[in-house]
Order: C-alpha cells, then structure tokens, then sequence
C-alpha cells in the first residue's frame, strides 16, 4: 500500500468516525426534546409538543380545544355519561379514562402517554399519575382567577407551538372583559347563587365565582359571603332581603346530569318574587357546564360566560 492510499484511508477511517460521533451525539437531544414546565404542583420536564396526551382536567380539555390540539384520554363528566357540550365534541370519542375525580389507572397506564394533564377535581390524584408519565398540574389560583386561567392557556399554547392562536384567545377575552366592566358600572347589584337538591348557596367577591365582581365588575349585593368552595348556604328570604338588582343562578344539577326541579321552578316562589332581580326580569341563568363543570376557568367557557353577561346586561340598558 502506498503512503497517498494510507493516508486516504486514515481520512475515510477519521470521517467515518466523526459522522458516527455526530450520530450518537444526536440521539441524546432527540431523547431529551423536553421542556421545564412550571405548574400547581412544581416544575416538571415534558417532552416538547407531546402526540399522546391524556388529560383528566375539564378545564384543560377546554383550553386544548380551543388551541385545537388532540387528546387521546378524557374522563367522564356527568353522571349520566352523556356527550360532551359543542366546545368539546372533539373529544367525545377519545378513550374515556376515569372521571374527574377517578383516574382509571390501567387504562391511562395501556395507552403509554407522552403527558398527563390533572387540575382542579383531579389534582389529589397528581403523585401518583407522575408514576406513569410526566404530569402537570393545571389547577387555577382562585385568588386570581383571570391571571391564573389566560396564564394556563399561554403555558399550554407554548408546550404545543400554539402560541399566536393563545395569543388571540386571551387578547380577545380581555377586550370583551372590558367591555363588560363599562356596562356593569351602571347596572346595579349583583348576587351569584348556585341550586342543588332542593338547597342553595350564594358567592361573593373573593370565593369560587367571584370572578363575577372581582374581575368582570357587577357590584356585589353582599359585602362578605362564605368563601369556602360550597359558598354560604341560604335562604328564599335571603334574597328578598338582600334584594339583588340582578340574581345569577347556576344550575348544579342540570350541569352534572341529575335529575330534579330546575332552578326557574325552584325560585319561583313568593319571596323570591318580590326582589328588584325578579321585578326587573333580571334573574339571568348562567350556563352551568361553563360556570360549574368547567369552574369558569377553560378559555372558551370564560369568553361565553363574558359574551352571556354582555348580552343580558346590554338587553335591559338598550345598548
């Protein structure tokens, strides 16, 4: 062999080598494509853009609609198992994976997710789905409901390359809270209450549907309410005393599927009739799969609960 022919096999063998190098020097960034998420329950490393993902929070499933990216599991959300409402068709016929509040860990565990989303109902439940697959926990800061949902959404829109559709969504939704707020200033008092069972409880600033005063600006009939997650539990004389200009009714048992008398028919009575809210025609029923099933937190549910506010307030002004 010749010194020429030597020495261009010594390159071929270090060209070789090199490429080779590079290759397994690949293989590592491809595996670890990840990203440092913060969420309610820490920082978690999750893969960027994740194909399979399972989500056992209803106010996610919104968010994931809205930015249209697939689920592979969902849980149920009624007792009755029926179809989910016109913003989450999309995910009727993804593999049902538990409820709310059960996770079927079999069944998530079979269909090897890239990501597990918990919030909310599900967020007991974060430790140990963390087992199975990287797993964030997207519960809201109730405190701050608004920051904390537009905030969830701009995170999620980040994870799956949908950051100018976040963009929209949460823009949007801050010019029709704006809106909003410049016609509750002279709409009067407000009282939100929820009906269940044949009982019912009331909400003020700061608690579960506080956003109702605390960021979209109706005054509050009441100035310190129960701020539990069940409310303050009241009465029909409640209400005539309180005499709300405008009484906002959530409906829990048509939002989970249960069978009884509907909130019309349950406040219907002669000391609720007698409230300025009831007078007035001003008894607005609040769509209770966005307020309650959803906590009025999903991106879509919060734009339709502004656009129904809007809308009922701007009937009774004529603007």
């Amino acid at each position: 062999m010749t010194i020429k022919n030597t020495i261009q096999r010594r390159r071929a063998i270090v060209a070789i080598g090199a490429a080779f190098s590079l290759a397994l020097g690949a293989l590592p960034a491809q595996a670890q494509s990840t990203v440092q998420v913060k969420h309610a329950s820490g920082t978690t490393a999750v893969p960027v853009n994740p194909k399979k993902v399972v989500v056992l929070d209803a106010t996610t499933l919104d968010n994931l609609s809205a930015l249209d990216v697939n689920v592979a599991g969902v849980p149920t959300m009624s007792t009755t198992a029926k179809p989910l409402p016109r913003h989450l068709a999309r995910y009727n016929a993804a593999q049902k994976v538990g409820t709310l509040f059960e996770p079927d860990y079999e069944k998530i565990f079979g269909l090897k997710p890239d990501l597990i989303i918990v919030g909310g109902r599900s967020q007991a439940k974060y430790a140990e789905l963390a087992k199975i697959a990287p797993t964030l926990d997207m519960t809201v800061d109730r405190t701050k409901l608004l920051d904390s949902a537009k905030a969830n959404v701009t995170t999620l829109g980040n994870l799956f390359g949908k950051q100018a559709r976040a963009k929209e969504l949460t823009g949007k939704l801050d010019a029709s809270i704006a809106n909003l707020k410049s016609q509750a200033a002279n709409a009067g008092t407000g009282l939100i209450v929820l009906t269940t069972g044949g009982k019912m409880s009331a909400y003020g600033p700061g608690s579960r549907f506080g956003i109702l005063h605390d960021s979209f600006g109706i005054k509050p009939a009441v100035g310190k309410l129960d701020t539990s997650n069940h409310g303050q539990a009241i009465s029909f004389e409640f209400i005539q005393k309180t005499n709300p200009d405008w009484l906002f009714v959530i409906d829990r048992d048509a939002a989970i599927g249960r069978e009884g008398a509907s909130a019309a028919k349950f406040l219907d009575n002669e000391l609720v009739r007698q409230s300025t809210a009831w007078k007035n025609k001003q008894v607005v029923y609040l769509d209770g799969f966005n307020w309650y099933t959803l906590g009025g937190a999903g991106i879509t549910a919060m734009q339709e609960n502004v656009d129904q506010l809007s809308k009922a307030l701007s009937a009774k002004s004529g603007r």
